[in-house]
């Protein structure tokens, strides 16, 4: 697994929404700028302790949107969506992983790790090259980033 690094558009972007998202409240999860059929999207994801709503969305959509529309940072037609990062969000950026350290998360490896493809344990710590986990036993291990396919949020619907 590759840390994700923002585009240029990405970063841009970030770099506009973040001071309204941070003033609002919520946290600016990820910015994506991508093409889908003939259409570009701009997608901004946010989050917030107490969790996202429809009417969350709404609230950041119209600053933002004025925002977009003052400084045109993208020069061709695409559709804003603003939305939650969600409960089982993919953790993607370092900060992802230091913000998420104490929650449960879902692994998936590239290849069986002691014959297990997946695996769910508490987050320890994390840094640019590796994760630590500790699993439902108390039982500490270190993976590294190269061999994860992904890393998610684990939320136990039972």
């Amino acid at each position: 697994m590759k840390l994700k690094k923002f585009g240029a558009t990405e970063q841009k972007i970030y770099n506009l929404v973040k001071p309204i998202t941070d003033e609002m409240g919520y946290y600016l999860w990820d910015v994506c700028y991508i093409k889908e059929g003939a259409c570009w999207y701009l997608r901004i994801f946010i989050d917030c302790d107490e969790g996202i709503s429809i009417e969350d969305c709404e609230a950041v959509t119209e600053p933002v949107n004025k925002l977009l529309d003052e400084t045109d940072p993208i020069k061709q037609s695409y559709t804003l969506e603003v939305g939650s990062a969600g409960l089982e969000r993919e953790l993607l950026k370092e900060d992802h992983f230091q913000i998420c350290i104490g929650d449960k998360v879902r692994i998936r490896f590239i290849r069986a790790v002691d014959g297990e493809k997946e695996i769910c344990a508490y987050l320890k710590d994390s840094d640019k090259n590796s994760i630590t986990t500790e699993d439902e036993n108390g039982k500490e291990s270190v993976f590294q980033l190269a061999d994860i396919a992904f890393v998610k949020l684990w939320f136990d619907f039972d």
